[in-house]
């Protein structure tokens, strides 16, 4: 054995040989020697199975052993997202501490209450808990927090990529700011996760006052195996005796699907009911036993915690088709592939759900992307021309291959966010200070972009009597209002996130079926809908209501108008695709031959040379070559002059309107900084959890620092009109 070795305590060593191990892996002697000569922070990153747990716990537990602490509490803590991860997780580091006194304490939601208490009762060992869980200790338990972690020595997070800078990463290091108040001292930390595309960045959220010293371990080879293939399908055949894409579609998950566990993500809630029921009847048909359910948020609970518990279940093949409910935090299990309908939204997205097939050393993780597309005729849009939906995921898969991810980003207010910690804090202490809040939440803590009056605003809303979050007393304390502590008593508040909503869209009265949002609608925007065109009426955020009416006539494209967060990195990598010659290995015939439909349309648009193309009865088609937040604030400007939009991937579909100047006169005026009020159509703007307790102006401001651009709009439109 290597010098490493020789740095484990005893017992852990004796673990080691007991597992047969002639050797470690480099990536264990790294984390060996950085854990045991240096107090530093630490990312180790490698695939799955490839030895990141025992790479930093052999030498923490070690350390432990060798020189135990005089305080009380747990020696070690261990953050996971998903439950799933914390059970298996305890049973291998119960595994390596059998041999020890050092107890090892799983907890989540489904750990028994005898097993907390003791825990909590004399606390001692590691302990391997959920950031909602531990959200749920400082609530409930706050006093008693330094003496619960008062020895802790290291903190390990795993699934790090998972979690950068999205809600629930701000929620995490939050609560890791305020422990380290709590106990009045720094503690390392220890980042576990698969490839990251930023490493800079993951240092700077694992400690953003010092992330120059954060140390990076990354193993070299050892991925696992990914078994990908991409499947394209037209819609709309001319052979009526053929099957319809759906049905091509389901047939094909049914033949390789079923007898395994797999999770299908296939986009809206409709589309899941619609192949759950394919993939039923085709169960029914061959007289077999039922393994295929659908799993969204309209569902009953009781539906969803049978499916999920049937997952879990070895012993019974279960393929669910879901929408992004199984992307986060819920607790699954290992599947053996994952498959994508239609193209996802981000590369985040499509790791983190790849990331649900392949776990278990061996197995590869395995793909299986599906691509419907229109058949082309003499009506077809310019969105199906291009092929749109099937570009994408070539764009999607590529970043992927290439270890890109989206980077989080830092400017970004998370004033949903900053409400729930608010709420957290006092409920943690039972009233606190302002200038206390903001030095633990602001000053010190995730909130770095909230300045002090911006601070103030956000107490003054949450304060209104219609909120009634919180109240103030005689002396200046802030104390939960009415509505405050019913948020706080209720389990759901320790989640920070939440699975998005679907709006209702109504027309004339009757409702037409819901619609996921995740980007800024204004009225006037146009979007495609059950295979028609409709332009925005209204928006009522908080009914989660859309008005609509028919719009201009034509054919709707099939892949057109998804709401989503594309990043500017993804639709460039959609025009290299377009405009590039490679044919990926992983895509089949049918896919291959509709990548080179989109290619002979691209140039036949002119879009190499140009960047506005007229469809003629004043519509136009705009090339962005930017995503979804850039080319959302060019529709918000366009609208505000009063142009009707609807977005694409990378493009804009711009019709006259109400709009009393013509295209090329607006664009100049915005290349030439003539901006107008983006807001003056009432977009809307909740989208996060505690979004609806925020006015209006602090909604405008959190939408400014993620979702709308409004200083790209002079180089954006300079660029696409040429001056």
């Amino acid at each position: 054995m290597s010098s490493a070795f020789e740095k484990l305590a005893r017992p852990v060593q004796k673990w080691v040989r007991s597992k047969g191990w002639q050797e470690l892996r480099q990536i264990q002697v790294d984390g060996i020697h950085a854990i045991r000569d240096s107090e530093a922070d630490l990312i180790v990153s490698a695939s799955t199975a490839g030895g990141k747990t025992e790479a930093v716990f052999l030498p923490l537990i070690s350390q432990v052993l060798d020189a135990p602490s005089q305080s009380d509490g747990f020696d070690l803590v261990y953050i996971g997202p998903l439950k799933a991860l914390i059970t298996d997780q305890a049973l291998r580091l119960g595994d390596i501490c059998r041999q020890t006194d050092l107890p090892v304490y799983p907890w989540h939601g489904d750990v028994s209450g005898s097993v907390k208490a003791r825990a909590t009762k004399a606390p001692k060992g590691v302990l391997l808990i959920t950031p909602e869980s531990l959200e749920a200790l400082f609530v409930r338990r706050g006093l008693d927090i330094p003496r619960l972690f008062g020895a802790v020595r290291a903190i390990v997070i795993d699934e790090l990529h998972s979690v950068i800078d999205s809600e629930r990463g701000v929620q995490m290091r939050s609560l890791l700011t305020r422990l380290e108040i709590s106990l009045k001292r720094p503690i390392r930390r220890v980042g576990l996760s698969a490839t990251l595309g930023d490493m800079k960045m993951a240092s700077a959220y694992l400690r953003p006052d010092n992330a120059e010293a954060v140390k990076l371990i990354k193993a070299k080879g050892g991925e696992a195996e990914l078994l990908l293939q991409v499947r394209g399908y037209v819609s709309g055949g001319e052979d009526e005796t053929a099957p319809s894409s759906t049905d091509a579609v389901s047939e094909h998950l049914f033949k390789y699907l079923r007898g395994s566990d797999n999770l299908v993500f296939a986009g809206a809630r409709q589309w899941v009911e619609i192949y759950a029921d394919r993939l039923r009847n085709l169960c029914d048909n061959a007289h077999l036993p039922q393994e295929f359910y659908p799993h969204h948020a309209s569902l009953a609970r009781e539906h969803r915690d049978f499916v999920e518990k049937r997952l879990k279940n070895a012993n019974l093949p279960t393929t669910v088709v879901c929408t992004s409910t199984l992307e986060l935090g819920i607790d699954i299990g290992d599947v053996a592939c994952v498959a994508q309908v239609g193209a996802p939204f981000s590369v985040a997205a499509l790791r983190q759900r790849l990331g649900r097939s392949g776990r278990r050393e061996g197995q590869p993780a395995i793909l299986r992307q599906y691509a419907v597309e229109a058949r082309l005729d003499s009506a077809s849009s310019f969105v199906d021309q291009l092929r749109l939906g099937l570009i994408r995921a070539i764009a999607m898969i590529e970043l992927l291959l290439e270890g890109w991810c989206e980077p989080p980003k830092p400017e970004a207010l998370h004033l949903s966010t900053l409400v729930h910690q608010i709420l957290s804090v006092i409920a943690e202490r039972g009233g606190a200070q302002a200038n206390r809040l903001y030095r633990i939440l602001c000053k010190e803590g995730p909130f770095r972009q909230v300045k002090t009056e911006l601070f103030l605003d956000v107490l003054r809303a949450m304060g209104r009597p219609e909120a009634g979050l919180i109240e103030q007393s005689s002396d200046g304390l802030l104390l939960l209002g009415p509505a405050g502590e019913r948020i706080v008593e209720h389990y759901s508040f320790y989640a920070v996130f939440m699975t998005p909503e679907e709006f209702r869209l109504v027309a004339d009265g009757k409702e037409l079926g819901t619609l996921p949002v995740d980007n800024i609608l204004t009225p006037g925007m146009m979007l495609i809908f059950s295979g028609r065109r409709w332009v925005v009426l209204d928006i009522y955020d908080l009914e989660k209501v859309i008005l609509v009416k028919p719009a201009t006539a034509g054919v709707p494209p099939l892949f057109g108008g998804d709401p989503g967060m594309i990043h500017d990195r993804v639709i460039k990598k959609m025009f290299e695709v377009l405009q590039g010659a490679f044919e990926p290995s992983y895509m089949d015939q049918t896919s291959l031959q509709l990548l080179r439909e989109a290619r002979a349309s691209f140039a036949r648009w002119g879009f190499s040379k140009t960047s506005i193309a007229e469809l003629g009865a004043g519509a136009y088609v705009l090339a962005t070559r930017s995503g979804t937040v850039k080319t959302t604030t060019l529709a918000m400007a366009l609208g505000a002059f009063g142009f009707q939009c609807t977005q694409h991937d990378g493009f804009l579909l711009v019709e006259s309107g109400d709009a009393e100047q013509t295209l090329d006169q607006a664009l100049t005026g915005l290349a030439h900084a003539v901006i107008p009020d983006l807001f003056a159509h009432a977009p809307n703007l909740i989208f996060e959890k505690y979004h609806p307790f925020l006015t209006p102006e602090l909604l405008k401001l959190d939408a400014l620092s993620m979702r709308i651009d409004s200083e790209c709009l002079q180089q954006l439109c300079s660029g696409i009109s040429g001056k």
